[in-house]
């Protein structure tokens, strides 16, 4: 062990390395969020406005910006060289898990939220509104994830299992290009015929869109078996690979193609619940973590 520090404090929920500087974020039971400085063991500064526990904290990679989701459903924005919370997002209708800025949020200024309100949410923090609302899972949403390059994201939920989604469509909504191939919902025309995206058109899009939701973001690959709910799943660094952490204390490998996604191996060894899962950035290794109150490593190198 490097170092350890440590405060009286309730539970700690979530926590976040800054990208650049020696600063870890600690989202507490008891709705405080600490910020440390990890080399001298201090507590630089905290935050408090939250109702409760809050269990999902990310720091924006460019920004001063910190987000924090927790337990009264809200999602908060905090600015911490301003030292105070600059707004808070609502909409979610029960405990929020997880939250993540985008990789590239200088350019797609989104925030991915994950819940027990069965919905994953993706938000635009700029203009301060809900992108899209995702559904299908029909069980807590325990984390959600940015894939690091591509557009997509994968969720775990205790439903038994892993989602992942494709946002090219509301990539591309965003940068203004069509969301469809021919700028619409297929099959769709106006009134004289033609395809495309004509007032009319437009008009009928927003309808269609108010009763059936759109197409913004689409399931690519439902991962199915685990024998009970998934608490966390993450995506490799490069290769097109998922790592799964499961109640029925397995590490689950899968493999993605364009098509298709499939079980590639199980990592057995663990004695109670795994919580948490993620890939080594530069080796082939996977890390995981237990209510066995073990973290064990995993060589994957003959595995995938």
């Amino acid at each position: 062990m490097l170092t350890k520090f440590e405060s009286k404090s309730a539970r700690v929920k979530g926590l976040a390395f800054h990208p650049v500087r020696p600063w870890i974020c600690a989202s507490l039971h008891n709705g405080v969020i600490q910020l440390w400085d990890y080399r001298v063991g201090t507590v630089i500064d905290r935050f408090e406005e939250h109702d409760g526990p809050v269990r999902g904290v990310d720091f924006h990679l460019h920004e001063p910006l910190i987000v924090t989701g927790g337990d009264d459903y809200k999602i908060k924005v905090w600015d911490y060289k301003l030292r105070r919370c600059l707004f808070t997002l609502l909409g979610h209708l029960d405990y929020i898990r997880t939250v993540q800025f985008h990789p590239n949020a200088t350019q797609f200024p989104w925030i991915l939220s994950a819940s027990d309100d069965q919905t994953l949410r993706l938000w635009d923090f700029q203009k301060r509104s809900c992108l899209s609302v995702l559904t299908g899972h029909n069980h807590y949403v325990m984390c959600a994830a940015f894939h690091p390059s591509e557009d997509l994201i994968v969720s775990a939920s205790l439903d038994q299992t892993v989602r992942v989604w494709d946002t090219t469509g509301l990539r591309k909504k965003q940068l203004g290009g069509p969301v469809g191939v021919d700028g619409g919902f297929p099959g769709m025309t106006d009134s004289n015929g033609n395809r495309g995206t004509s007032a009319a058109a437009a008009t009928a899009l927003n309808v269609q869109a108010e009763l059936f939701g759109t197409n913004d973001v689409v399931v690519k690959y439902v991962l199915e078996g685990h024998d009970r709910g998934v608490n966390w799943a993450a995506f490799h660094p490069t290769l097109p690979l998922l790592a799964s952490a499961a109640d029925d204390r397995q590490v689950k490998l899968w493999r993605m193609s364009e098509t298709k996604a499939w079980e590639v191996d199980t990592l057995r060894g663990h004695a109670n619940n795994v919580s948490c899962c993620l890939f080594h950035p530069k080796q082939e290794l996977v890390v995981s973590n237990s209510e066995d109150r073990s973290i064990r490593v995993w060589d994957v190198s003959k595995r995938v």
